[in-house]
């Protein structure tokens, strides 16, 4: 299986874009055995994910995960589960007033970027022109006592109402 885990992992998925870094393959949990230290264990469970862009599909990440099983001669069962695609949404009127909000509320020329990983905007990218992020910077995500300053809250609030002002004062494309 290490043979097959190093061509898994130094396989080239993709390339990435100009939005998204190349697709990138995680194992994030492998079993095997029951605990003995003199049992050669029958079968192994692998738990994975990859980080695609929007140069990859589902089905080219199956095919080519299929590909290297297949390789080796591994007798395998995967039970696939697709979480969310990545998604891009093209610059427009609402990206343009949060970054126009941002600048005037906090003095912060804003970028726009897909870094910082799974978007929770991948729910409602199919049904909406436009989706964007955006919210306090947090030291604490994803940890234990994950919190932010209350400080920061006023401010977030102003450039939330001061978005939905240019964007309500503007005509429809």
């Amino acid at each position: 299986m290490r043979t097959g885990h190093r061509r898994a992992r130094g396989t080239r998925w993709d390339e990435g874009n100009a939005y998204f870094p190349p697709t990138t393959f995680q194992i994030s949990n492998f079993h095997a055995g029951t605990g003995a230290t003199n049992v050669v264990p029958g079968t192994a469970e692998i738990d994975f994910n990859f980080r695609f862009s929007t140069e990859s599909t589902p089905d080219s990440l199956k095919a080519a995960v299929t590909r290297v099983l297949d390789a080796h001669g591994l007798e395998y069962d995967i039970a696939w589960n697709l979480s969310g695609q990545p998604f891009l949404t093209p610059k427009g009127q609402l990206s343009d007033a949060l970054v126009q909000a941002i600048d005037a509320e906090l003095g912060v020329k804003a970028e726009l970027s897909t870094t910082g990983g799974t978007s929770d905007g991948r729910f409602i990218a199919s049904i909406s022109r436009e989706v964007v992020e955006f919210g306090p910077i947090n030291a604490t995500i994803h940890q234990i006592d994950e919190n932010i300053s209350v400080d920061t809250l006023v401010p977030l609030q102003n450039v939330y109402r001061r978005t939905l002002e240019t964007l309500l004062a503007s005509p429809s494309p």
